[in-house]
């Protein structure tokens, strides 16, 4: 299976790949985003360890039952060859309606087909107001005017 754009990776190709992370993401749909990695992939989300597509699902399933009302904006930081950089920002509450932002950078490593085979995560969470959110988009895909996160000064 090939997930086009593919390495080595252009400054355009890199921001479409993030893109494309950012909107499966947004989907919340823990089976869609596992596709985007090899069934072998590694990951390290936070302090958390884990290897292949089942265990990624697990990790989203559980994310996504505690983070509600997820809204996320990814941008590329840096790329080179096979590897890109993001960093972002995605907003949530919690079931008792505590909003939180959350700031990270990841670390991305492809294979030639396209598909993530490493994924390293290092993320913080911040208390905010709900008047102090910034992503008001409806569930889903953030628009493409949607305001980036260099527009948002995040």
């Amino acid at each position: 299976m090939s997930r086009p754009p593919l390495p080595p990776f252009t400054p355009e190709t890199a921001a479409q790949k993030a893109r494309m992370a950012e909107d499966a993401w947004n989907s919340r749909d823990p089976e869609k985003v596992s596709l985007a990695y090899t069934p072998d992939s590694v990951w390290r989300n936070r302090g958390e360890f884990l290897t292949g597509r089942n265990a990624i699902v697990g990790l989203l399933t559980r994310k996504w039952a505690k983070e509600l009302d997820y809204r996320l904006i990814k941008e590329v930081w840096a790329h080179d060859g096979a590897r890109i950089a993001v960093r972002f920002a995605y907003e949530w509450r919690d079931d008792s309606g505590n909003w939180f932002r959350s700031y990270g950078n990841e670390n991305w490593e492809f294979d030639d087909a396209g598909l993530m085979a490493r994924r390293i995560a290092s993320i913080n969470d911040r208390p905010i107001t709900e008047s102090e959110r910034k992503f008001h988009w409806p569930p889903g895909r953030r628009p493409d005017d949607h305001p980036s996160l260099s527009d948002l000064d995040l």
